[in-house]
């Protein structure tokens, strides 16, 4: 069953490309890959140790000509059958020549199978167990990816060998040979290719032997008067003659392989890579090849979101309308929408930012079910019986429609899977999204309140909280602050920035945003917050990210020319000892912006309890804040403004006068708070300070009817910040 393809044969009546096929590995050109000196392909065939392979490349690169060669190297039987002609029966009979030659003459059998891929799967399954037990060795040749196209236990059992399209030396020399062999080409005659004729045949041939030789053999064999010519008739093969011999060259394409796969592969990493005139080509290759126009206007469509996404999002609008304008138009006209489409993408700024949409997936399929935040729930049904929608704060209502609240569970808070780029439109918006983003991250962040009453040197550092953090206005608060500060901080691009403090967070972007060509180092003791923002500059290029110092030293070696101290003067300890440290890293024309909270100047817990406190309750409340805040009080909040500004100028400041800037909101009070203000164990807390000036029932008395009051009600409130300027006093 021996197919006459591996027959030994000079015959003149044969193709060129039949007549030429090598004999043995010697005249094998091309693929050095894997047929080169030492090649696993070459030992194995020279050896005659040869296993199962599979041979997957394009036309004309040699696959059936290197089962050829294997024929006639080999000891072993050989058998070739074409996948398209046969069938199982075909195979059978196969098999039985195989399991002859093993059982009568100990003789191995090598089944060669052209174009595996057309086997349907019952076919390739029949072939299966005469593989794996070694009855035959197969060799399979297609022109399809073989890890798609073909059982996946065959090509488990087989090695797959890639042949790619040859490249012009190859070219070169498979054409001399042709031309010079006396026998099988035309060496019997003069022929004398022009350089250019030559070059343009192998162009068009697009690495494809066969398509070479069949050309070559057209301008040979017409161009003299009859073929053929006397032995040494001079034939000479112009460009023009050439031009005639290969006028098109049949594109390479298939709609259901993998050619296809690749050519709109290309065309879409051509739009990616923002080349109009790449992405022009393959588009014009597909549909050159007959693939159908609605299957390139889905492709756009996808690129559309996935590649230009939210840097653009007209470009989904844009191809949309030519979509439907080719529907109504229909073809030859219909290619200017598909042009138009094409070139907007590979024009359009690019952005993948819509990826995050998997990340979020990922979070919900991996993570434990999150519960919807109560304030976030449906309010229309359960509002009154389980309090849900409580707490939610409508965006409309306030200035620039947001407000700054969680939307993610609490287990995510912190979490980011929408990273903007900083291209087209979504460039102009990125700004707005990440000030909005660390505003909330500020919020999670802030376990502390914004007004201390205690103070311990506990383990962790940690101090007591005065009152709720505020869940509306505070952020808008925190986002003037932020602005003031960057005003008088006057950061430029290649400024060395130094942000520290217990709100450091709050500043660091905004100098990363300002000094893209300086560096930031943001000094920051509390694990909680430099984890959530290490985290949140995950999206920043290792260049641009801060360096963030949590050590209870700031040991670097730059000096600074802007440092931002955020409440970092707080307590007594601080003042004394932080003013130095930051002069010992000011440059010498440094600037120093201190936003500090003022407690003294901001609103009391009396000023919110009303007339209708009873006066054994307002008294004693009074009389602990008076305490608190005299000289003798808790030294986390009883100092003055000069305090501040005298601890500066004791450590080298120059200090320009300060500004006061107070802050509007309305807080909302809860039960843990209030227990924590009553904390008869805390020392320098309201309820230590009334048991100490008073007794304990008074503290209890007070505490009492406070959470009556104000437990879970919202109440405007005033806080304090002093924003005092300085620099290096100039020896």
């Amino acid at each position: 069953m021996t197919d006459s393809l591996f027959s030994a044969t000079d015959g003149r009546n044969e193709p060129l490309a039949a007549r030429m096929r090598p004999r043995t590995l010697d005249e094998f050109v091309g693929q050095e890959h894997i047929l080169g000196e030492g090649r696993l392909l070459r030992r194995a065939i020279t050896a005659d140790l040869l296993s199962s392979i599979i041979l997957y490349g394009p036309p004309g690169t040699g696959k059936t000509t290197l089962a050829r060669v294997i024929a006639n190297t080999t000891s072993s039987a050989f058998i070739s059958i074409n996948a398209v002609l046969s069938g199982v029966k075909e195979i059978r009979e196969s098999i039985d020549q195989a399991r002859s030659a093993r059982d009568l003459y100990d003789r191995r059998t090598i089944l060669f199978v052209d174009e595996v891929h057309r086997w349907n799967k019952a076919q390739q399954d029949a072939l299966l167990p005469w593989v794996e037990n070694g009855t035959v060795i197969l060799i399979g040749a297609t022109t399809q990816n073989p890890f798609f196209e073909v059982n996946s236990a065959l090509v488990s059992r087989s090695r797959v060998f890639q042949l790619t399209p040859l490249n012009r030396d190859d070219m070169l020399k498979i054409a001399a040979t042709a031309v010079s062999d006396p026998v099988r080409g035309y060496g019997r005659f003069d022929v004398r290719i022009e350089a250019d004729a030559l070059d343009h045949l192998i162009a068009v041939a697009d690495g494809d032997a066969r398509g070479l030789l069949g050309a070559l053999q057209l301008a040979v064999e017409t161009t003299p008067d009859a073929y053929p010519p006397p032995d040494g008739t001079l034939i000479r093969i112009t460009r023009e003659i050439a031009e005639e011999s290969i006028q098109q060259r049949a594109v390479l394409y298939d709609k259901e392989g993998d050619y296809h796969y690749d050519a709109i592969s290309a065309f879409i990493k051509s739009i990616r890579g923002s080349d109009p005139d790449a992405a022009l080509y393959w588009m014009a290759r597909m549909l050159h090849s007959g693939e159908h126009p609605h299957f390139v206007f889905r492709r756009m469509l996808i690129s559309a979101s996935e590649d230009i996404g939210m840097a653009d999002p007209n470009a989904l609008v844009v191809v949309e309308s030519a979509a439907a304008a080719f529907d109504r138009v229909g073809l030859p006209e219909g290619n200017f929408f598909l042009t138009e489409a094409a070139l907007y993408l590979a024009t359009a700024p690019k952005s993948n930012s819509t990826l995050g949409y998997f990340d979020a997936l990922d979070a919900v399929a991996t993570e434990a079910r999150r519960e919807v935040p109560n304030h976030l729930r449906d309010s229309s049904r359960d509002a009154e019986g389980f309090g849900h929608g409580k707490g939610y704060l409508y965006p409309h209502a306030f200035r620039d429609h947001w407000v700054a609240q969680a939307y993610l569970p609490d287990a995510l808070k912190g979490r980011v899977f929408y990273q903007p780029s900083g291209q087209g439109y979504e460039g102009a918006v990125a700004t707005d999204v990440y000030r909005r983003r660390e505003l909330q991250l500020e919020a999670i962040v802030s376990d502390e309140p914004d007004e201390v009453f205690s103070f311990t040197r506990s383990a962790d550092r940690r101090l007591g909280e005065w009152v709720a953090r505020a869940e509306q206005g505070r952020l808008a608060a925190i986002g003037t602050l932020r602005d003031k500060v960057t005003e008088h901080a006057r950061i430029a691009r290649h400024h060395r920035v130094l942000v520290v403090g217990r709100s450091a967070s709050l500043h660091v972007w905004e100098s990363v945003r300002r000094a893209p060509e300086g560096r930031v180092v943001a000094w920051i003791r509390d694990e909680r917050r430099a984890q959530m923002i290490h985290h949140y500059t995950e999206q920043l290029s290792e260049l641009e990210r801060p360096l963030i110092v949590t050590s209870d030293r700031l040991d670097l070696p730059e000096a600074f020319e802007r440092i931002i101290a955020a409440d970092a003067l707080l307590t007594a300890e601080d003042r004394a000892a932080a003013p130095e440290l930051l002069r010992a890293h000011a440059d010498g024309n440094a600037r120093l912006v201190v936003i500090q909270r003022f407690p003294a100047g901001g609103t009391r817990l009396s000023d919110t309890v009303g007339e209708s406190c009873p006066a054994d309750v307002r008294e004693p409340l009074l009389a602990a804040e008076q305490w608190i805040y005299g000289p003798n009080g808790n030294a986390t909040v009883n100092w003055s403004e000069t305090d501040l500004a005298d601890a500066l100028v004791a450590s080298g400041w120059h200090v320009a006068p300060a500004d006061t800037i107070d802050t509007d909101e309305a807080r909302r009070f809860d039960a843990a708070a209030i227990a924590r203000w009553f904390d008869p164990k805390t020392a320098g807390s309201l309820g230590a300070t009334i048991a100490t000036l008073s007794d304990d029932a008074t503290r209890e008395r007070v505490e009492r009817w406070i959470a009556a009051a104000l437990i879970d009600s919202v109440m405007p409130w005033s806080t304090r910040y002093l924003l005092i300027t300085a620099g290096p006093v100039r020896s």
